[in-house]
């Protein structure tokens, strides 16, 4: 899921999605701009997951607590954007 060191691409479901609803995660507006947005997430390290499986394996591979939450826990969890195309963006600000 994440490429380590690598640029992790940001397509502009992931960019527009976020830009729209970074209210979720922060209380604040912190981009403006497509390209803000991709700088954020990219700082952020934010990854997107195909399903709510890979968002499950993504927080246990990060030793995150999510013990007896279920997969709809997680997908209303404020770091996890539900993108209009099925796919998953977590945003660890």
């Amino acid at each position: 899921m994440r490429r380590g060191a690598n640029k992790m691409q940001y397509d502009e479901t992931c960019l527009e999605y976020f830009l729209a609803h970074q209210e979720q995660l922060l209380p604040e507006p912190v981009a403006e701009t497509m390209e803000e947005a991709e700088e954020f997430l990219e700082d952020c390290m934010a990854v997107v997951c195909k399903n709510l499986k890979e968002v499950k394996a993504y927080f246990e591979d990060q030793g995150a607590d999510i013990e007896g939450m279920s997969l709809k826990d997680l997908e209303e969890a404020s770091e996890v954007f539900a993108l209009p195309d099925g796919r998953y963006l977590i945003v660890e600000a």
